[in-house]
């Protein structure tokens, strides 16, 4: 993927998706959500590593250093368990943190689920990039992201990257 513009970097954190015993259901219903709410051209970069700090800060540095993507969404590794590291490891590659997304996520969710304050979710800067980390149960995925997308896209417009033109009837923080 060479075209920054509209590269967006999905990483499933999962152990049993990256070794292939286990179907990914949520890098795909962070797509399908993406899909619901931007308007403008994108494309999937779709990465699987496992819960492993290190796999997790070298495809996070492969998908904004190499691969050009000025946006990357995590989903998984941010509960409370020892191999829930994402937000350790988004930490480690990022220059600053932005701690208000997990807090918009974790209060989006606690209406309904009483477990929503065991999440960890975070998100920062690595660059001129944004990298927002999800949780890993499908439905919670899309459900945050949808909680913090107008930020998202005013964030990426603010680190130079590409405009991303929320769907009709999403809020855009540009017009």
């Amino acid at each position: 993927m060479n075209d920054p513009a509209t590269g967006i970097g999905i990483l499933t954190v999962s152990d049993r998706v990256s070794r292939g015993e286990y179907e990914d259901l949520s890098g795909p219903a962070v797509r399908a959500a993406l899909d619901e709410l931007l308007a403008s051209a994108w494309q999937a970069v779709p990465r699987a590593v496992p819960d492993d700090a290190t796999s997790i800060e070298a495809a996070l540095v492969e998908l904004v250093d190499i691969a050009g993507c000025a946006l990357v969404l995590t989903t998984g590794g941010t509960g409370p368990a020892p191999r829930d590291v994402t937000p350790e490891a988004t930490r480690a590659v990022c220059a600053r943190e932005l701690p208000g997304f997990g807090e918009a996520m974790r209060a989006a969710s606690a209406g309904r689920v009483p477990t929503a304050i065991l999440s960890r979710q975070t998100a920062g800067i690595r660059g001129t990039s944004l990298i927002v980390n999800l949780p890993g149960k499908p439905a919670g995925a899309a459900e945050c992201l949808r909680a913090v997308m107008p930020a998202v896209v005013h964030g990426v417009a603010l680190l130079g990257g590409p405009r991303m033109i929320p769907a009709s009837g999403a809020h855009d923080p540009h017009a």
